[in-house]
């Protein structure tokens, strides 16, 4: 039998309106007896408050929704492990839905969102929805962009300090000794952090007396396989690379797998730095040297970002939280010239 409000308020002796303040923790017109007793007999009755009822009267559900653009990359699980983390902190419940970068499924889902009363969105956006997230904000939904920019659109982000993080991998192999440096990324324009990534490369190069036509930028398609193909291609027609600045840890796996497929060997030949720790990082032969993204925090101060906007009575003026990267130094990136061992 589904015990009610009702039955809670009958066995404690007051109204359902006095069992609805507790519950919502608004105790200005009860005694602390009342509060007790009503506690009490809940905890005896195991009555549990509807929560879609609960979310209907005070316009909110305490649920918030979460879009990500691709659930396969093992990044995303420590975010999400923060995002969760937050959400229980706070008294709140997730729903997580991947866009697999595909725009009309990300409007699809939000919009499924919204029907459903979630009460605000975190969002790895594909960022080529500009004109919906635009109407998003003027209606003044909550939202918080985490990962990457939306250009143009004033909205809380939460990001990390990619140009950093790229020019810190390719400074580490100019260190080493490395000279021809290849970068591999995904074609994306739309993809802010593969951007920016690209964007440290090139500026690490210059701020060591490189120039232009020494960059060795390398674009392909995301399906798998691609960035394999790319990088067997480009290693025999530029035989002389002596090191790769991989832009993601899923392009990382196809930039080993070509390497060795042309017999080089990983560091001797062509050293290695990935974007992206991860567990498996550490397990790769030889170990992967990784910059290093703090995802746990990047999802609880996206999913507390969003709660307090949830929350606020007024909008507040939209903010940028930038965190930095961290270069975990491993065998793949071979030795300094030095001798010295990493």
């Amino acid at each position: 039998m589904n015990i009610t409000i009702v039955d809670v308020a009958q066995k404690a002796g007051v109204s359902k309106t006095t069992v609805s303040r507790i519950i919502n923790n608004q105790y200005g017109h009860t005694t602390e007896e009342t509060r007790q007793r009503v506690l009490n007999v809940i905890k005896e009755l195991d009555y549990r408050p509807n929560a879609l009822a609960k979310g209907l009267k005070s316009m909110q559900t305490n649920v918030i929704g979460m879009v990500l653009s691709n659930l396969k990359n093992p990044f995303w699980s420590s975010v999400l492990e923060g995002v969760e983390d937050a959400c229980r902190g706070l008294g709140y419940h997730l729903m997580i839905c991947n866009s697999d970068e595909e725009p009309s499924k990300e409007e699809q889902y939000i919009r499924e969102f919204r029907m459903r009363q979630v009460d605000g969105i975190v969002i790895n956006p594909t960022a080529r929805n500009p004109g919906f997230f635009r109407s998003l904000v003027e209606s003044r939904y909550p939202l918080v962009v985490l990962n990457r920019r939306i250009p143009g659109i004033a909205v809380n982000n939460v990001v990390i300090n990619n140009i950093q993080g790229a020019s810190m991998a390719v400074r580490h192999l100019l260190d080493n000794g490395r000279k021809k440096i290849a970068a591999f990324a995904y074609r994306n324009e739309y993809v802010s952090t593969w951007l920016e990534r690209i964007e440290g490369y090139r500026l690490a190069l210059l701020d060591n007396g490189f120039t232009p036509e020494d960059y060795r930028i390398v674009e392909s398609e995301q399906e798998s396989g691609r960035i394999k193909e790319a990088v067997i291609r480009f290693l025999r027609e530029y035989p002389d690379t002596d090191a790769v600045f991989s832009t993601n840890n899923m392009v990382t796996l196809e930039v080993m797998d070509g390497i060795r497929e042309l017999n080089l060997r990983i560091p001797d030949d062509v050293a290695v730095v990935g974007y992206d720790e991860t567990v498996w990082s550490k397990h790769l032969n030889p170990p992967l040297t990784t910059i290093q993204q703090p995802g746990y925090r990047l999802g609880r101060i996206a999913a507390e970002m969003l709660i307090k906007a949830i929350k606020a009575k007024k909008p507040a003026k939209p903010k940028t939280v930038v965190l930095e990267p961290a270069l975990i130094i491993r065998e793949s990136s071979g030795r300094a010239r030095s001798g010295k061992t990493l």
